[in-house]
């Protein structure tokens, strides 16, 4: 069976941050982790004569990398101001969101990431207006910007880690289908590396004013030209 998934990759300078390349590969079905670890292969395989002579970094759960299993949206923690608990970035987007029926649940906060994801009041408060986050309201648009923001500020304050992701040219998620998703943790390591490298992210702390700003720099958004669409985030 054959797949599509997008491949980003930071760009260091220009007008563009983040490439998107849309690559065909051959799909390794079943649930099991070794079956979508195949599937990285050969997504990684296939996508490395586009990409150049660097490594590639599958961002998930089912990563063959330890720095790709630790950089998961599940597993990556982001301490918060004023009480220094510690979320993962999976759940704090979900505690955050805001819906025309309800919302933020904050209890969502300290759920587990597989908890916090199936929380039946996110699948069941109607359409989604906001985020709302440390009592600070986050706009829908631009499309991922919250989602960007919590990753990268949770990578701001894992140092260790962070280094270890600037060593990568291109990033991927195995779980992640553009058609039915909008934010992906791949794209937000590229953005992440991209703003690094071009000395952007000093600070430790990155308020929205300021990140929201960043973007509007910038172009995030990039078509790849043998993709017969652009790729959402």
């Amino acid at each position: 069976m054959i797949a599509q998934r997008p491949v980003y990759i930071p760009i260091s300078e220009g007008p563009l941050l983040v490439r998107t390349v849309e690559i065909q590969f051959e799909w390794f079905a079943g649930l099991a982790v070794s079956q979508k670890q195949r599937s990285i292969d050969a997504l990684h395989a296939a996508a490395q004569p586009r990409v150049g002579s660097g490594q590639i970094l599958e961002i998930s759960t089912k990563s063959r990398q330890a720095a790709g299993i630790a950089s998961s949206a599940f597993n990556l923690m982001l301490r918060m101001p004023v009480s220094g608990r510690a979320t993962s970035v999976e759940s704090a987007f979900q505690g955050s969101k805001v819906f025309e029926n309800g919302g933020p649940y904050s209890d969502i906060l300290a759920m587990s990431s597989v908890d916090a994801k199936r929380d039946q009041r996110i699948k069941n408060s109607g359409r989604l207006t906001g985020f709302r986050f440390m009592n600070e309201d986050w706009p829908l648009e631009p499309r991922t910007a919250f989602y960007d923001w919590l990753f990268i500020s949770a990578l701001l304050q894992n140092p260790a880690l962070a280094h270890q992701l600037r060593g990568y040219c291109a990033f991927t998620d195995i779980e992640f289908n553009p058609a039915r998703s909008i934010n992906c943790q791949a794209y937000s390591a590229a953005l992440f590396v991209a703003l690094s490298a071009r000395g952007k992210l000093a600070s430790s702390a990155l308020d929205q004013a300021t990140f929201l700003a960043l973007l509007a720099d910038y172009s995030q958004v990039d078509r790849d030209a043998d993709a017969g669409q652009a790729s959402l985030f």
